[in-house]
């Protein structure tokens, strides 16, 4: 298990990370949701044991990684930035995480690169952004490492390559018992990977929560009445949002469909739909009840 715990670490005064309290359970898939500044890549540095904190605990299994070599060899974090990997190709990385990861599986690498269709011989600094991407996740899950940190891992790559470096990911979760965490900014790729996802804004967690009980227990609702009806007159509903558009309701409501219909039908509308929720609209409309003005911090 990673274990976080009022973690606090700041830059010449700045807090980049800001009383952070998080658990993330082995074998699991868990996402780091937040814009540019907000604190991912480092808890990620944290985690990795690049960085110490200042106030706080952070432990990977129950160890400190800070000048930790035991538990860093079972730690693999696939940074954003690759600069220092430029005069590097291939087979000089994979012998230097050799090195370090002794469970390292060469068979592995080389079935991933040749699937990849990456060069051996050019150094790093002639690939493409997702070419790179694509480098060091199979330097990653070549290791076999126990934890697997990733920063925005499938920035720059094609629809295609985002496929194929997704499934090895998950047969690499499924051989090793792998715990992933993936950083980014985009939605969906937490959605159509992770099982449990936190938003982090100006190094804070303002959110986490496990995504399957998240999605059935929030739902769209598009109607229409030949009354007119404001939220208010929907007491026996938990309503998140609601908006109206003429005579069309669209109605943000926590509980089970059935249930939920039920409720609305008992005042004959002339249409009742059920929409399918996109992650990014759950976290608004929960934010706006937490209080937390979700699309105005973007702008800030």
């Amino acid at each position: 298990m990673i274990k976080i715990a009022n973690a606090v670490k700041t830059f010449d005064g700045y807090a980049a990370v800001d009383g952070i309290d998080l658990e993330i359970p082995k074998g699991s898939a868990y996402g780091l949701i937040g814009s540019n500044g907000a604190g991912k890549s480092t808890l990620l540095r944290i985690l990795s044991g690049i960085y110490t904190l200042d106030s706080g605990e952070a432990t990977v299994d129950g160890q400190f990684v800070y000048d930790n070599p035991a538990i860093k060899e079972r730690i693999f974090f696939v940074n954003d930035e690759t600069v220092q990997w430029n005069n590097y190709n291939l087979p000089e990385m994979r012998d230097y995480f050799k090195t370090f990861y002794p469970k390292f599986s060469e068979q592995n690498f080389e079935t991933m690169r040749s699937v990849l269709g990456l060069p051996a011989d050019r150094r790093l600094a002639t690939f493409s952004k997702g070419m790179k991407r694509q480098a060091f996740a199979i330097c990653g899950i070549s290791c076999r490492p126990d934890f697997l940190y990733l920063d925005e891992a499938f920035d720059g790559l094609d629809p295609t390559m985002r496929i194929v470096v997704k499934k090895m990911l998950v047969d690499a979760m499924l051989d090793n018992e792998m715990t992933v965490i993936i950083s980014s900014h985009n939605l969906f790729e937490i959605d159509e990977f992770c099982d449990r996802a936190g938003l982090l804004h100006k190094g804070k967690i303002v959110f986490d929560r496990e995504l399957d009980s998240l999605k059935g227990n929030i739902q769209k609702i598009q109607t229409a009445f030949d009354r007119h009806y404001e939220k208010e007159d929907f007491e026996d509903i938990e309503i998140l949002h609601f908006e109206r558009n003429r005579s069309v309701v669209y109605i943000i409501a926590k509980g089970e469909p059935e249930e939920l219909k039920a409720k609305i039908s008992a005042k004959e509308p002339k249409i009742l739909d059920m929409v399918p929720l996109s992650l990014e609209e759950i976290f608004i409309y929960e934010l706006e009840v937490l209080g937390y003005d979700f699309q105005n911090s973007q702008t800030q």
